[in-house]
């Protein structure tokens, strides 16, 4: 069981930036997809952004790509969203997600989640 913790949330202005981070333990986290989910008050929960295991390819959103970069580091178990020009529509909760079995980036392939770091984004 892949344990998932979040960190770097918090309330930002618009145009501002934030570095979301990901500690993973408890699996062969460095083989996993890893990705980033948000869910924004009283909608469902959306793909953000996705990278397999080696970093070999990246997957984001319309809505985030461009401004939002996923990145990894296999030693330390961790991954990053570093998340610049950000809007008030990015305000969401943001969850880590593992998938261990293949690089589908899509949700039901993700067995595994974090509790999630809240983002404000303040006009």
């Amino acid at each position: 069981q892949v344990h998932l913790i979040e960190s770097g949330g918090g309330l930002v202005q618009a145009g501002g930036s934030l570095r979301l981070s990901c500690v993973a333990s408890g699996g062969t986290v460095s083989m996993y997809t890893m990705a980033w989910f948000r869910q924004a008050p009283g909608k469902e929960r959306t793909f953000v952004a996705a990278i397999t295991w080696n970093g070999g390819y990246r997957y984001y959103s319309d809505s985030v790509r461009g401004r939002f970069t996923i990145s990894r580091d296999n030693a330390k178990g961790t991954v990053s969203l570093q998340m610049n020009s950000l809007k008030p529509e990015d305000t969401a909760v943001y969850h880590c997600a593992a998938n261990a079995l293949s690089s589908d980036y899509t949700q039901p392939h993700f067995g595994s989640w974090g509790q999630g770091t809240q983002v404000t984004v303040s006009s």
